[in-house]
Formats: C-alpha cells, structure tokens, sequence
C-alpha cells in the first residue's frame, strides 16, 4: 500500500510555493484584494505574503521545521482570510456570475486549507 504522507507534505510546498510567485510575479490582482482597512500601501502587504508564502513553502520541504511550519501557515491562512471575503465583496456589485461563485467559494474553503497544513505538518 502507497503512504498518503508523502504527497501530504508535497501539496502545502507546492501550494505556498506558486501562491508566493504568483504574489510577487503578477502583483496587480492580489493588490486589488487587500483589505482597504489595512495601513500602507496594498503593494506591501501583497509583496509580504509572497515572500511569506514562500518561506512556508520552504519550511514544509524540511522535515525538522514542518510541524511549526504548519503552526504558521495555519495562522497565515486565518490572517489572509479577511483578503478573500474583500474579494467576494468586491466582485458581487460588478462581477460576473462566474467571478461572484469563484470568489464566493474561496471563502469558505479556507477551512479546509488550514486542516491540510495542519496534517501536513504531523
């Protein structure tokens, strides 16, 4: 029988690891997302979480940081959370039904996210 262990772990690095590029490669959209109450510039938060996206993609490829690597990353996701109900807001006046489902579902997704990193990191 095949373990689940291995491509339990492999998924948070490779999630973290493309939404960290992504952050930093295409800023523009995850700029628009960052709560308007939050203090600076949108840029800085969103050049932020790229580079702590990638940090926690790192931490999740080493074995003797995971299990506090999945500690951090379950609290950045509930942090980031607030980022994607602005998302849903935002794109239920303009957006397109299409838009509205995808960003309405991020929502609540976020539940299931933070349980994977959790397990990740046993």
């Amino acid at each position: 029988m095949i373990s689940a262990a291995p491509s339990r772990r492999v998924v948070p690095v490779l999630l973290f690891g493309a939404a960290g590029l992504a952050h930093l490669l295409r800023p523009e959209g995850f700029d628009a997302i960052v709560p308007r109450a939050l203090p600076g510039p949108a840029r800085a938060w969103t050049t932020g979480s790229g580079v702590a996206e990638l940090a926690l993609a790192a931490g999740f490829a080493v074995p003797r940081t995971r299990r506090w690597t999945a500690r951090l990353a379950a609290a950045f996701l509930v942090a980031v959370w607030p980022a994607n109900v602005q998302m849903a807001l935002d794109a239920w006046p303009a957006g397109s039904r299409r838009r509205r489902l995808v960003t309405a579902v991020r929502v609540p997704l976020q539940v299931p996210l933070v349980r994977l990193v959790l397990r990740a990191g046993r």
